[in-house]
C-alpha cells in the first residue's frame, strides 16, 4: 500500500476515532447526571428501572447506585482508551504527512 492510501486509512479511523470520542463522552455525561440524580433523589420517592421496553421500580436504591457508578468507571476507562487511541492515530498522520512532504 502506497504511502498516500495509507494516509487516507489513517485520516478515516482519525475521523471514526473522534466520532466515537464525541458519543462516548456524550454517553459520559448522560451517566454522571444519573447518577447525579439518583444520589439527589429524596428516599420517599420510588426510582425506575428501564429493562427492555418496561420500567421497573428498584428496591435497592444501594445496589442501583452501585451498578451506575461501576458502569460510569467503565466509561471513564473506555474514553481513555479511545483517547490514547485518537492520539497514536494523530501521531501516525503526523508521521506520514512528514513522509511525503520529505
Amino acid at each position: 500500500m502506497d504511502k498516500g492510501a495509507q494516509m487516507q486509512m489513517v485520516v478515516a479511523q482519525v475521523q471514526g476515532a473522534r466520532q466515537q470520542m464525541a458519543s462516548l463522552n456524550a454517553q459520559l455525561r448522560e451517566l454522571e447526571a444519573t447518577v447525579l440524580a439518583v444520589k439527589n433523589q429524596p428516599k420517599e420517592f420510588a426510582l425506575h428501572r428501564q429493562m427492555g421496553s418496561v420500567m421497573i421500580e428498584v428496591e435497592n436504591r444501594d445496589q442501583l447506585l452501585e451498578d451506575l457508578e461501576m458502569t460510569l468507571a467503565q466509561m471513564k476507562s473506555a474514553t481513555t482508551t479511545m483517547a490514547q487511541k485518537e492520539a497514536e492515530l494523530i501521531t501516525t498522520y503526523e508521521q506520514l504527512k512528514q513522509s511525503l512532504e520529505g
